[in-house]
């Protein structure tokens, strides 16, 4: 058996290698595009305008937008619903209430009450079967009321 000679210039394959190039960088921009826009769904929107009231009726002074909302926390609540009362996401809270220090210098603080609520609100707005477990690990650290007085 035995192959025909080849009947394209080099200039030929070449431009057919850059339509090819192009119309694949293309597709890819518009899936990117396409990806990210579908991130922010009406459903998306509309729990983050839920969270947004939930936040000022828990005495927010400043919520962001609900654009930023729905854009990090989806419709599913992204990274805060995915395990919040696994060990991993206690033992990351822990470390997040510290006095900031490293090393030896890291020491756990009595954190004021109200650190908790933009946690909780996320929680039961997004992910509200997760709200009563969580609720009870926030109401057995030990917190004070630093903030009011």
């Amino acid at each position: 058996m035995t192959t025909g000679t080849e009947q394209q210039s080099t200039r030929d394959r070449s431009v057919l290698y850059i339509v090819v190039s192009v119309v694949l960088v293309a597709l890819a921009v518009w899936a990117v595009i396409a990806f990210a826009s579908a991130r922010e769904t009406q459903q998306a929107e509309e729990k983050a305008d839920e969270l947004v009231q939930t936040l000022e009726d828990a005495g927010a002074t400043a919520t962001p937008q609900p654009e930023v909302i729905a854009r990090v926390l989806g419709d599913d609540g992204g990274a805060v619903c995915a395990n919040p009362n696994q060990a991993l996401s206690r033992a990351t809270l822990y470390g997040l209430l510290t006095t900031g220090g490293s090393g030896p210098g890291m020491r756990p603080v009595l954190v004021d009450n109200t650190v908790f609520r933009g946690q909780l609100a996320i929680i039961e707005v997004y992910c509200p079967d997760e709200l009563e477990d969580f609720q009870q690990f926030v109401d057995s650290l030990e917190t004070t009321d630093a903030a009011n007085g």
